[in-house]
Parts: C-alpha cells; structure tokens; sequence
C-alpha cells in the first residue's frame, strides 16, 4: 500500500507521509510536516511545517493545521474548522516565536466550522460541535458547544452522547461496544479498558 497524492496537491521536500494516506485535491503540505499512516487530507488542506499528524486522522476540507499543532491518532477535523497558532496576532507585528501550542488528543472529534485558539489541549475521544469557538481545555470524552465552548455533556468513544450528568456520580456501559465508563466528579474515564 502506498501514498496516494493528487495532482494537483503540492508536497513539500522532506514532508514525511505515512503509508495509505491520501493527499487530495489543492493540498499543500510543507516539507517538514510528520504525517502519520492512513491519513485523509480533503480538498484545499494546508499542513504547516511544525505539524504532527498521527495514523489515520481524517482532515476534511479547507482546514489549515498550522505550526505548533499536534494530532494524535484518530482524530476528525470537520470541514472549514480553523486552528489558531498566534493569541494575539498583527500584520505590523512579527510573532512567530510567540506560536503556542495546540495539542488534540486521540480520538477527538473537531466539528465543522469550528475554531480551536492556540495554547489549549482537547482531551481524548472530546467532541467538539459545529461551530464552537475552544479557548480553553477540553477534558477527555467532553461534548463541547456554543461560544466560548461550555460544556453540556458527555461523549463515548463510539461518538454517541452519554446520558450521565456533566457533574457528580455514575456509571454507564455503551450498547454498541460494551465500553464502560465511570463519571467521578468532574471527569469522565473508560473503566474496561
């Protein structure tokens, strides 16, 4: 199995791609970007220079991952989401020792339309809707929505709402994998695995 790159992408000497990817249409990936086996990189991608992505993320299209963003396994960024690498950016001003970084852990879901601001970490297998603006850190498994990002639940690694309370007690066990999850206080985690 090989690297499947369009025609019309460009990539970038050096830039490191993993076996059974797929680079489509207009995608630019600059040369000393890391990306991972089993990618999908929609139409008009653009994979900056200081770029992880891990094995099989699924880049929808017109989404830039810019320096100083990290992917890990499995994650899902929806069409036109948009990353940020500067907090506080001016054209007159040059801030690219200032870029911060952007961590999105294994499994999370970034919804369409979507903005991640720099400097945060989105936790594992965290859901975040179409649309939200995420300024702070997401906890793992956590149903984010609205702007700024607030927290109206909580989300299974199989991407079905979990019918626990965002807060306090409880136990739940997935009907489509048999996962279970306990909730203790403010923080949701995987008991089986």
């Amino acid at each position: 199995m090989s690297v499947t790159i369009h025609p019309t992408a460009i990539v970038d000497e050096g830039a490191q791609i993993g076996e059974g990817s797929r680079v489509w249409h207009w995608v630019h990936v600059c040369g000393a970007a890391k990306i991972g086996k089993g990618v999908s990189l929609g139409q008009n991608v653009f994979v900056g220079n200081k770029v992880i992505i891990g094995d099989r993320c699924k880049i929808q299209n017109n989404v830039s991952v810019y320096d100083n963003v990290t992917l890990e396994e499995g994650v899902f960024c929806g069409p036109s989401m948009v990353f940020t690498n500067v907090y506080n950016p001016r054209s007159l001003i040059e801030r690219k020792s200032e870029y911060l970084d952007t961590l999105v852990k294994r499994g999370a879901t970034l919804g369409a339309n979507c903005t991640i601001v720099c400097g945060v970490t989105i936790g594992e297998y965290a859901f975040v809707g179409a649309g939200t603006v995420v300024n702070k850190n997401v906890p793992a498994y956590a149903l984010m929505v609205g702007v700024p990002a607030r927290q109206i639940g909580w989300m299974s690694e199989y991407g079905e709402q979990i019918p626990l309370p965002i807060k306090g007690q409880g136990q739940y066990q997935c009907p489509y994998t048999g996962h279970q999850y306990e909730l203790a206080g403010e923080s949701l985690k995987r008991v089986d695995a």
